[in-house]
């Protein structure tokens, strides 16, 4: 019984132990079970850290690859070759604290005096009454010659080489009593381009073409004549070139009103700067525009690069027509209003991707693979364009030129939608492709269109070697002069006539109209020519005033 009773008490310790035991565990495991969730909890934690951290150091490699290229293009525009460069505004505001002088001769300095041409040589003229004019309209004797000239000199270069036109106007005398005649007749006076002016039509036109088709300074000009013996005053040429705008001008304007007739141009603008102080204007920066179409060539000088230079010089009632430009807001601006359709340039997309390649040089393969799609582009076309439209060949080249853009429109999707693969900055170039695309793509139906704005931008080089050498205009009417330079000299260039012929034959017959513009302009119009006078025009002066 006792053992029975002991065999109790002792089974029901062990429950009793088992039960502290057993409870004892389950503490344990509230407690494990406290840590575990604590563990997860930090482990979730850190693991968002690290995810929030990860973003953040990708971030920072695009902003630092982003910084490079930065610096990359920085380095270009400091160190590297420069095709524009602006100014300053710290230049601007030194040029202004200096003092102002009045330009030109000052007061209480020594002139130079009359200058000495006695030193060239002289080429004998001896100018005669035409046997018309040697007899008497109402009796029909002739004039008998009074034994004596009238003389007068008129400088003129030769191949370079100066000398003196020695005139001598016959002088005739009257041989009969008819009433209402002049008892003396001279000779017709030489043409000259201004009245008593010793400088002859070629001087000027030397003078035109070495600063607006060579784009030399006036002043290393006269120093390169002063060293073939002729010293010219800079004070007359300077005053003979304001003298010959009036005389410039109407042409101007004619090419330019035959140049809005056309439906095609193709428009850039680049920076011009006009030495003269202007109410409104706080700065020098000009802007020169340039609209090249098929048979001209058009350049203005404006104060601004604003659209309303364009409305300006086509007009608010202008039909419209198409325009190949560059990616600039003012084109955008104006081809909102529905009167001009605009045809994008290819080579500026394509120097984009090139200039991103030399930024990100770890995405130069991307940048290089989108220059060599659009190098198929121009090689397809340029194939195309060979044959006749509508041709079998040309139709071939056609589908083959549709498919490539195809292509290319497939990329651009596919890369705009992939939202993880490119940059930022590349980004910025395929929603600048795709924005741009309708104009990007005329040339495809419209084969006359080229793809880029190529002959703007090599129109423009005329003007930036000169800005380069003289540095722009010293006045406004020298601006004006250089527009309307610029015009006549590339419109004769596009039509293959020689500006030096062509010059002669235009300024000597306003010196024989008396130092005016001629009635008849019209037929030195290129477009106006028949084929006899392109040839003649064509062809490199015989000699002074050769018209």
């Amino acid at each position: 019984m006792e053992e029975q009773l002991l065999i109790n008490h002792q089974s029901r310790q062990v429950q009793l132990n088992l039960a502290i035991a057993y409870n004892q565990l389950q503490e344990e495991h509230k407690e494990q079970q406290k840590l575990l969730i604590n563990y997860k909890t930090k482990a979730h934690y850190w693991e968002t850290q690290f995810k929030q951290l990860d973003e953040k150091r990708l971030i920072l490699l695009d902003e630092i690859a982003e910084l490079k290229a930065q610096l990359l293009k920085r380095e270009q525009q400091i160190f590297g070759r420069k095709s524009e460069k602006g100014t300053s505004k710290q230049d601007i505001n030194s040029k202004a604290t200096k003092d102002k002088r009045s330009r030109g001769h000052q007061k209480g300095e020594p002139g130079h005096g009359r200058r000495n041409y006695s030193h060239l040589p002289i080429v004998e003229e001896t100018h005669e009454l035409s046997e018309e004019a040697k007899k008497c309209a109402k009796c029909g004797l002739e004039y008998k010659e009074f034994g004596t000239t009238e003389d007068s000199n008129i400088i003129e270069i030769i191949n370079v080489k100066a000398y003196v036109r020695k005139i001598h106007r016959k002088k005739y005398k009257c041989s009969c009593n008819c009433e209402g005649n002049s008892k003396l007749l001279d000779a017709p006076i030489a043409p000259r381009v201004f009245a008593k002016s010793h400088y002859g039509v070629s001087i000027w036109s030397y003078l035109l073409l070495q600063k607006y088709e060579y784009q030399t300074p006036i002043n290393r000009v006269l120093k390169q004549l002063s060293s073939n013996g002729l010293n010219l005053a800079v004070g007359t040429v300077t005053e003979g070139l304001n003298k010959l705008l009036p005389l410039l001008l109407p042409l101007y304007d004619k090419v330019v009103n035959h140049s809005l007739l056309e439906k095609h141009w193709h428009a850039d603008e680049t920076g011009w700067k006009v030495f003269e102080e202007v109410e409104g204007k706080k700065n020098n920066r000009w802007y020169m525009w340039l609209f090249q179409g098929k048979e001209t060539v058009v350049y203005k000088i404006c104060k601004s690069r604003s659209s309303n230079e364009l409305q300006a010089h086509f007009g608010e009632q202008h039909p419209g027509g198409l325009l190949s430009v560059d990616r600039y807001s003012a084109y955008k601006a104006i081809a909102k209003e529905g009167l001009f359709i605009l045809a994008f340039c290819w080579a500026h997309v394509r120097r984009d991707f090139l200039s991103y390649a030399k930024g990100y040089p770890h995405e130069e393969s991307w940048a290089l693979s989108w220059v060599d799609d659009i190098a198929k582009l121009y090689h397809i076309n340029n194939q195309r364009i060979q044959y006749r439209q509508k041709s079998k060949t040309f139709n071939q080249y056609q589908r083959k030129l549709q498919n490539a853009i195809n292509t290319m429109r497939e990329r651009i999707e596919d890369e705009l939608n992939d939202k993880n693969k490119l940059l930022p900055s590349a980004k910025k170039l395929i929603i600048s492709l795709d924005n741009h695309w309708s104009g990007l793509t005329i040339f495809v139906d419209t084969p006359d269109i080229p793809m880029d704005n190529n002959k703007a931008e090599n129109g423009l080089r005329h003007g930036v070697i000169g800005r380069n050498n003289y540095y722009g205009s010293g006045a406004i009417w020298s601006s004006v002069l250089t527009a309307v330079m610029f015009t006549l000299l590339r419109t004769l260039a596009l039509w293959k006539l020689n500006s030096h012929t062509w010059l002669l034959a235009y300024l000597h017959d306003c010196a024989c109209h008396g130092g005016k513009p001629p009635q008849n302009m019209d037929k030195f119009l290129p477009w106006n020519m028949s084929e006899t006078q392109k040839k003649l025009f064509s062809e490199p002066p015989i000699g002074e005033d050769s018209s």
